[in-house]
């Protein structure tokens, strides 16, 4: 209250000037909330980026597999027609005729094998694209529980704020804690 030059402070607004000069309950609680929002938006970004990368060698695995999938159609078209020219050259009344179908049907043996081994590489990139996928999606889980934890630990400071117990900050430390380690292991 102030009149004619003179100010006076009431006991609550000198408690309240006071906690807040002194670094009160509810500052800590704030930087604490602070850091564990920076490690949790760090924690997601490697979260979304694992989940990313899977995606990103699943899409390519699939690519190689219709590939593959592609060759071994061809593989096909190339076996019916050796067996449409050998079927011709057993049957041909005309011996040159015979033979002409004999070499096409080898000729088309020959492109079959290398049509073959292109279809078998593209299976092997397709599992090894898998393979990637599944080491890239590995880290997401243990990432995903890092995440709850460092957020459980964010709650509990605030309810800890609310309420004045101080007991409820070693729980939400002791979340923070588990959450950052499991963060770290999942990105190692």
């Amino acid at each position: 209250m102030s009149g004619h030059g003179i100010h006076v402070h009431g006991a609550h607004d000198h408690a309240l000037e006071h906690e807040a000069h002194k670094g009160g309950l509810a500052q800590q609680i704030a930087i604490f909330t602070a850091v564990l929002a920076t490690v949790g938006a760090i924690v997601s970004f490697f979260g979304g980026d694992t989940q990313n990368k899977a995606l990103l060698y699943k899409n390519e695995a699939v690519l190689k597999r219709a590939e593959a999938s592609d060759q071994w159609n061809f593989y096909q078209a190339k076996s019916m027609k050796q067996n449409l020219a050998e079927l011709a050259a057993s049957i041909a009344a005309d011996p040159a005729k015979a033979e002409a179908y004999r070499k096409e049907a080898q000729r088309y043996a020959g492109e079959k094998k290398e049509i073959e081994k292109q279809a078998r590489a593209l299976e092997a990139e397709a599992l090894q694209f898998s393979a990637k996928s599944q080491h890239a999606l590995h880290p997401h889980h243990l990432l995903s529980i890092s995440m709850t934890l460092l957020q459980i630990a964010i709650a509990l400071a605030s309810v800890t704020v609310l309420t004045q117990k101080r007991w409820l900050l070693v729980g939400a430390g002791a979340s923070a804690f588990a959450g950052a380690v499991l963060g770290i292991v999942a990105w190692l």
